[in-house]
């Protein structure tokens, strides 16, 4: 499994409010390309994010299931990208200090063929995907953080 971690300079709940925006997971999941459609429950358990993700011609269009919601701790998707098969991604947020959160991913192939081509290019490629995921996440959290300094 593929594991990344980065501390944001934002509460857990604030980190764990845009996991539960499923219309921003074009701004910060790398690869998600353009949402679709969020079910209305989005992120209770069996609901699902549709999204297209990949470069145009060759995107391609699925979606990602919530398996566990533990609000504002721990998020479980189930990541389609079919024909190439799907991904258990997993996010875990531990507060860090005043303020802060010490976000987790791990992602994993559970599927299809990406799950038989596992070696060390795909986990230093999906290293440093998840890394770049948590920069952008970091940067939303923590522009809303500072907007909600500014209205005060």
């Amino acid at each position: 499994m593929a594991v990344v971690e980065k501390v944001i300079d934002a509460p857990p709940q604030q980190v764990f409010d845009v996991l539960a925006d499923g219309w921003t997971y074009s701004d910060w999941v790398v690869g998600t390309v353009h949402v679709r459609d969020v079910d209305a429950q989005w992120p209770r358990v069996g609901t699902r994010l549709h999204h297209r993700a990949g470069p145009w011609p060759f995107s391609l269009e699925d979606a990602s299931t919530v398996l566990v919601c533990e609000p504002p701790h721990r998020l479980v998707l189930r990541a389609g990208l079919w024909p190439a098969g799907e991904a258990v991604v997993v996010f875990t947020l531990t507060p860090e200090g005043d303020g802060a959160t010490r976000v987790r991913i791990g992602e994993d192939f559970a599927a299809g063929p990406l799950r038989w081509v596992r070696n060390k290019l795909n986990d230093l490629v999906l290293h440093q995907r998840n890394k770049e995921t948590l920069r952008r996440l970091s940067d939303i959290a923590t522009r809303q953080k500072a907007d909600e300094r500014a209205e005060r």
